[in-house]
């Protein structure tokens, strides 16, 4: 198995009155997403390079790395299974695709309209794992370390036809991915499930009027060109999944191993908060640019705060459906929502509507 590190001596490194050789640590790092894929790609260039780049400081150890990114060894299907498993010993576990192994994860997707701020959110989020017991042991029961933390850039709406405001959602149909159709919910529009493979064809035909979606996905699937006109909504974003080690790999390495992991773990976090941020104005900023010769050109219009909160209004208290579900089976969501929603107004954030005073 792949959690059986295999090490070996690779070399003497002469130092003023001793000798001593340096270890090579053999890990497998994979995913079921390419790294074109922001956090992915970020997973080599910064955590796997922040932890090379300590180790180097001592010259003890170092990491052969064997790369299989991009469904190489599994689909997404099976991001949680093969890192417990031991089919890699690293890998991106995407949570919101388990959400019966991992129901409090899914928490910031039953509270849209939370914080459009990515870094804030895995800033949360870091913490809420630190100290929520429930919350860790979801993790760390499937024989996981967990390192770093995944999040999504912000939702809005991209349509076929113009939106000027809330109630023109009224009728719509709008694709949405899986849970997150639950946002539309006394909007008077009407959820088409979908993913991103799909948006495109399902607007071209008529399947759906747009979708509710991401600038970081709508971008390079092209979906601007049947969906030109993108309401800027802000709805939020949402914990995507994590960067993790099988712990039968991180019980055997070495001390200095685990703390340059533990770092470059935190750096990625707080490094794909920020990049999140940063390319979600610039996705947007690159499709006005991308499509300003289509026949209909790409517009960027914002809602409105009061059309905002109109949306959010409207909308049953999913976070309560969620938290009350889970509480019958045990689990103390009320506290770990009412958590993470005081979690970002510590931090400035302003939600739009106080899901956790109506839990």
């Amino acid at each position: 198995m792949n959690y059986l590190l295999r090490t070996a001596l690779v070399g003497a490194l002469v130092m003023p009155g001793a000798a001593f050789a340096q270890e090579t640590i053999s890990l497998t790092v994979a995913s079921s997403h390419p790294t074109v894929i922001p956090w992915v790609g970020m997973i080599k260039t910064h955590f796997m390079a922040r932890t090379d780049e300590i180790l180097a400081e001592s010259g003890e150890y170092q990491i052969d790395w064997n790369e299989a990114f991009g469904g190489q060894l599994y689909k997404a299907n099976a991001t949680l299974d093969s890192v417990e498993q031991g089919i890699t010993d690293v890998g991106w576990v995407f949570s919101m695709l388990e959400p019966a192994k991992l129901p409090m994860s899914q928490a910031s997707s039953y509270a849209p309209f939370t914080t459009a701020d990515a870094a804030l959110q895995l800033e949360v989020m870091q913490e809420l794992f630190e100290t929520n017991e429930a919350f860790r042991e979801e993790w760390e029961q499937y024989n996981l370390k967990v390192l770093g933390f995944t999040g999504t850039d912000s939702y809005d709406v991209y349509t076929s036809e113009p939106i000027d405001g809330f109630a023109d959602l009224d009728g719509m149909k709008l694709s949405a991915p899986g849970v997150l159709g639950n946002w539309l919910r006394g909007t008077g529009a009407n959820a088409v499930d979908g993913s991103l493979t799909s948006f495109y064809t399902d607007i071209q035909t008529g399947v759906s009027d747009g979708v509710l979606s991401l600038a970081l996905g709508v971008l390079p699937a092209k979906i601007y060109e049947v969906a030109p006109h993108v309401t800027k909504v802000d709805m939020g974003v949402a914990f995507s999944g994590a960067v993790a080690i099988n712990r039968d790999s991180w019980d055997a390495l070495p001390e200095p191993v685990q703390k340059a992991m533990i770092e470059a773990g935190a750096y990625y976090t707080e490094s794909h908060g920020r990049d999140l941020n940063e390319r979600h104005a610039a996705a947007l900023e690159m499709m006005l640019e991308a499509g300003a010769d289509q026949s209909t050109p790409v517009e960027i219009t914002p809602m409105s705060e009061e059309d905002r909160k109109a949306w959010v209004t409207a909308m049953p208290n999913i976070a309560k459906e969620w938290a009350d579900g889970l509480e019958e089976r045990g689990m103390p969501a009320r506290e770990f929502m009412q958590s993470y929603i005081n979690g970002v107004r510590e931090r400035g954030g302003e939600p739009v509507r106080a899901w956790d005073d109506e839990l």
